[in-house]
């Protein structure tokens, strides 16, 4: 499995991953972005982006890089990276099908991504990202499996997907939506031929949202490795926008509140790798400070009184602007 690579690593950052979600198309919902980004959103200006965080990220430690289909050109990019950096062979890949891209370049598309789990969807899309990324590829995920998700109960999908398992490249899973939980159970039962599809799943767990805590448990408990998305819930947890019990800790461990908000993720005894969205090197190193802050008991509970109802947490999440 690919992320055993991770598991013998030993620096600090080792398992803090970089997701490309915001950097890699003009129009996301992470809060800030106008300043982060500024006006030239063109593709080489996005291209350029992506390039120098990559470096950052990889100079300082990082070993786990996150992309999808639908995340613009995000495979692109990364493809491009890869390919000017033979020498690299130590990182894990990522990427995602599910989600096609339907925003043409544009900030303010009316619809930005269509989601369809069917097995035309999947056949499409893997051969997409096989003209990008080949044999660099490590995990092909689902992306977004609800409780409702066809993705869960077509035999023909998991055949394919068993299929593409058997060639070497890990089957995993992300969840998103207020009922999280029951679909991480509900992908942890599906099996093919007897064995278990999944090894891995990718779920939304921050300060604000914790509800999908107790079922990645027992996803890591079944030797999945858990990757957790929207560490900074899209922004909400970052300065300016933080809550003042985030501020405060902030203040007392004299980091930023993104780094204590990934660190509280971090602690975990179950994540595997938790995901930095930074858009610019100077917020991705301030993510990264996250490997070193140490919160006490008081701090804790102090930041557990965040937690939100699920389905408030994410209507309020429905309702972010694409930037």
């Amino acid at each position: 499995m690919p992320f055993a690579r991770l598991a013998t690593a030993t620096t600090p950052t080792c398992h803090i991953g970089l997701g490309l979600a915001a950097i890699a198309r003009p129009g996301y919902i992470t809060l800030g972005r106008d300043e982060d980004l500024g006006e030239n959103r063109s593709v080489e200006a996005l291209r350029t982006r992506s390039h120098e965080l990559l470096d950052a990220a990889y100079f300082q430690g990082v070993r786990y890089f996150d992309v999808a289909r639908s995340y613009g050109r995000s495979e692109e990019f990364l493809a491009d990276w890869l390919n000017a950096r033979p020498d690299i062979d130590d990182v894990v890949i990522g990427s995602k099908w599910g989600y096609t891209y339907t925003a043409g370049w544009s900030a303010d598309a009316e619809t930005h991504e269509v989601k369809d789990h069917g097995v035309e969807t999947y056949e499409r899309q893997r051969t997409e990202t096989a003209a990008l990324l080949g044999d660099r590829l490590d995990l092909y995920q689902i992306h977004s499996v609800t409780p409702d998700s066809p993705a869960l109960t077509d035999k023909e999908l998991h055949a394919r997907l068993a299929e593409e398992a058997s060639r070497g490249t890990t089957i995993g899973f992300s969840t998103s939506g207020p009922a999280q939980a029951d679909a991480i159970r509900a992908a942890l039962a599906v099996t093919v031929d007897g064995e278990p599809l999944f090894r891995t799943v990718q779920s939304t767990y921050n300060a604000l949202e914790t509800s999908a805590g107790p079922a990645l448990a027992e996803a890591h408990e079944a030797g999945l490795t858990v990757i957790v998305k929207e560490g900074m819930a899209n922004g909400r947890l970052a300065a300016p926008h933080a809550p003042d019990a985030l501020k405060a800790v902030a203040e007392e461990t004299s980091l930023g509140c993104d780094a204590v908000a990934l660190a509280l993720v971090l602690r975990q005894p179950w994540a595997g790798v938790v995901l930095s969205g930074a858009a610019t090197v100077t917020h991705l190193a301030s993510n990264l400070h996250a490997a070193v802050v140490d919160l006490d008991e008081g701090q804790l509970n102090r930041l557990a009184a965040l937690v939100e109802d699920p389905p408030a947490y994410w209507a309020t999440r429905g309702q972010l602007p694409w930037h």
